[in-house]
């Protein structure tokens, strides 16, 4: 007897722990092409994720190690200094519930590539529990284009306060995908990007990044997101995150020998990862999945997994193209700084208009109202103007925590006048604000910079982060910078004011819920061209990667390839071609379009300069015609306020012979199609300034067959015939 219950005993524990080792749940897509499976085997929760019935992300890994002490509390203080015991949130695990629901709405944004947008998802939640009580909730949300899921904690009193040690969350690759990627770094994504293997990536690291970046924190094979991937049949894979706030940004290290990607989040001062308390959650960790390149850029995933606009008002909202005393600047024609003397030790104690001036100082009087001029003649918005404040004289690499106040201007830089003669012309100045990264003083001086702005009419500033932070230790990818960004954001829509951020953390969508951010940089610029040049394919990648987050400040319209022209002492060159430079303003998404070069270095192609003047920064509908990742990219939008088309294509480093369709065009109407194509024989080194322009009619029914030079691109107007 004692030996039947001994058996009936086993029977019933082994029956128990299959039932805890075996619990699954799924969730699919709505159109059925994607399944997502939730599994919690011996204690860890793993998922996995299946696109038309194959396997694109293996079992990975969810969870957490926590920052902890042998008393169990979760805290950073220990009076006996002993090394704090991490806790790991990734065993010991039990699913307690599961919901499913569906979601089905269309909302409209403020401004973007469509003026409406499906947000279609099913979803299920997974409520999980520790035997010592914790709990954690891992959402899953399913698009027929990708997957979204995060954690969220709910309030609780074994787990309220605690420090994230390291996000433990996985995507598992089925295979040595082809990626294109730039290193790991805590501060900057301002890279090129390097297409190989995922087996290559070790030994291509070094050559990937530059000299003294932080990415000396990361493993060799530490990368950034937004990753794009492409498996040998044909499979596209996007790995990016949606909604940062309050967290640290993530990258990737990759195992290379499992070919596993591990998250690996930004830490602060400290080393610890991030601060939270419940009820909190973390960002959303995005996979989008496609058999066609052109999905991932008709994706509004990173969008739709965002909250809804939190203006109420966003009448003061409104799409702008700039020109701006920039480009002499950073090319070296002229200067930030009024003098060549370094000012007294603090601000405010130096009389600049008792020094000498360099005579190289870009935003002086007669400059600014040269440029107001030339904007306001053709049919432009704003105009940008940097280096106006004082302090630039020693504002870089000297780590000083009040630089600029951003409210007092150069002796040569009459602010009121300026603007009282840029709106008798229609136009606004846009404010600048270089930070330098000293954060605090930024923040102690915000209030009055944006009283500032109000009182001189400026809606929309450009602000910028260079250089190592202030407080010293953090990093611009941290969860301490990450707060200051959106509270420079809200601040900023309290005084309708609309934020550019240059060196912020890369976008993750945040756009849709304060459309006052209508630009960031967060990835190499335009600015590198005066630096030595980016190599072809950037701009055919960019669409693929940073820009999947939002739309970037990218700053095109370069005309003028050779900068010696005007900066004798500056030997770069743009490597581009004037159409690959007109293609971006369609392909390189933004409400906020610059034409970035001088105004007589428009004046000598006013034909071409035309198409700049003529597209607009508002759309309608978007259609994705050609796409391969740093090969081309191919987009037709329509105009928001009007029945014209434009179209734009980007070449990598091989010419590109397009083939497109204009079914998009209104059945039965025909068009008059403006085409600004690279000549035969443009080159973007040698001859890049070479084009043609043609005309002819057009409708629902042509095809278009179009050469792209290496480097180069073309771009079209599409004007109905009435």
């Amino acid at each position: 007897m004692k030996h039947f219950l001994t058996i009936a005993m086993m029977v019933l524990l082994a029956l128990g722990a299959r039932a805890v080792n075996a619990h699954q749940v799924t969730e699919t897509s709505p159109n059925g092409n994607l399944v997502v499976r939730c599994e919690v085997r011996y204690g860890k929760v793993y998922y996995d994720v299946t696109y038309k019935g194959k396997t694109v992300i293996k079992p990975s890994l969810l969870g957490f190690d926590l920052v902890g002490k042998r008393t169990g509390e979760f805290n950073n203080f220990d009076e006996t200094h002993a090394e704090p015991e991490p806790v790991s949130l990734c065993s010991n695990l039990r699913v307690v519930t599961t919901e499913h629901s569906t979601h089905d709405e269309t909302w409209h944004p403020v401004w973007g590539e469509e003026t409406a947008i499906r947000n279609h998802y099913n979803e299920m939640a997974v409520m999980l529990e520790q035997l010592e009580g914790r709990q954690m909730v891992v959402r899953f949300r399913v698009y027929d284009d990708g997957v979204g899921f995060r954690y969220e904690f709910p309030r609780q009193r074994v787990l309220n306060y605690f420090v994230i040690a390291e996000e433990r969350t996985e995507f598992a690759m089925t295979g040595d995908h082809t990626a294109w990627w730039i290193g790991g770094d805590y501060d900057t994504q301002e890279y090129e990007y390097t297409r190989s293997r995922l087996s290559e990536i070790r030994g291509l690291f070094d050559k990937a990044i530059t000299p003294n970046s932080s990415q000396t924190q990361f493993s060799r094979t530490g990368v950034q997101t937004s990753l794009q991937l492409k498996t040998d049949d044909g499979i596209y894979i996007n790995l990016h995150e949606a909604a940062l706030v309050d967290y640290p940004c993530m990258s990737l290290n990759l195992d290379d020998k499992r070919m596993v990607f591990q998250a690996w989040l930004t830490p602060d001062a400290q080393g610890n990862k991030g601060y939270m308390q419940t009820p909190c959650h973390t960002p959303w960790r995005t996979i989008m999945v496609t058999d066609d390149a052109r999905d991932i850029l008709a994706s509004r995933l990173i969008l739709n997994l965002n909250e809804p606009c939190k203006i109420e008002d966003t009448s003061w909202i409104k799409p702008v193209k700039y020109m701006g005393v920039w480009w002499e600047l950073i090319s070296g024609a002229h200067s930030w700084a009024y003098t060549d003397q370094l000012p007294s030790v603090k601000l405010g104690e130096t009389d600049y208009r008792k020094v000498k001036p360099s005579g190289k100082h870009g935003a002086n009087n007669a400059n600014v109202r040269r440029y107001i001029d030339f904007a306001a003649e053709h049919g432009f918005d704003q105009l940008l103007i940097e280096g106006w404040n004082e302090g630039w004289e020693d504002w870089f690499g000297n780590s000083k925590d009040y630089v600029f106040d951003f409210v007092t201007p150069y002796p040569d830089f009459d602010i009121k006048a300026l603007n009282d003669y840029a709106h008798s012309k229609g136009i606004r100045l846009m404010m600048h604000h270089e930070t330098s990264s000293s954060v605090r003083n930024y923040e102690r001086h915000l209030e009055a910079a944006y009283q500032l702005m109000e009182r001189y009419g400026y809606n929309s500033v450009k602000s910028g982060y260079v250089g190592d932070i202030i407080p010293r230790g953090e990093y611009h990818y941290g969860q301490w910078m990450v707060n200051h960004y959106l509270y420079a954001i809200q601040k900023a829509a309290e005084h309708h004011i609309m934020v550019n951020a240059h060196e912020a953390v890369r976008p993750t969508g945040l756009c849709r819920t304060w459309p006052n951010l209508i630009g960031n940089e967060s990835a190499r610029g335009t600015e590198y061209q005066a630096f030595g040049g980016t190599q072809p394919g950037h701009t055919a990648i960019l669409p693929f990667t940073r820009l999947q987050g939002g739309p970037m400040d990218y700053t095109p319209g370069i005309f003028e390839m050779n900068l010696s022209t005007f900066s004798p002492d500056n030997d770069s060159k743009v490597l581009s071609t004037i159409c690959g430079q007109l293609a971006l303003y369609v392909t390189l998404y933004s409400p906020l379009q610059m034409a970035a070069d001088l105004p007589e270095n428009y004046l000598k192609h006013m034909d071409a300069f035309q198409f700049i003047k003529d597209v607009p920064v508002e759309w309608e509908r978007s259609v994705y015609l050609e796409a391969e990742p740093m090969e081309y990219v191919t987009i037709a939008r329509k105009d928001k306020n009007s029945d014209s088309w434009f179209v734009g294509n980007v070449a990598g480093k091989q010419d590109f012979n397009s083939v497109i369709k204009l079914d998009f065009l209104d059945k039965g109407r025909k068009y008059e199609a403006t085409i600004y194509a690279d000549a035969r024989d443009a080159n973007y080194r040698t001859n890049p300034q070479a084009y043609t322009i043609t005309r002819r009619k057009v409708d629902a029914k042509t095809t278009l067959r179009l050469r792209s030079v290496a480097g180069g691109g073309y771009a079209i107007t599409l004007r109905p015939i009435q």
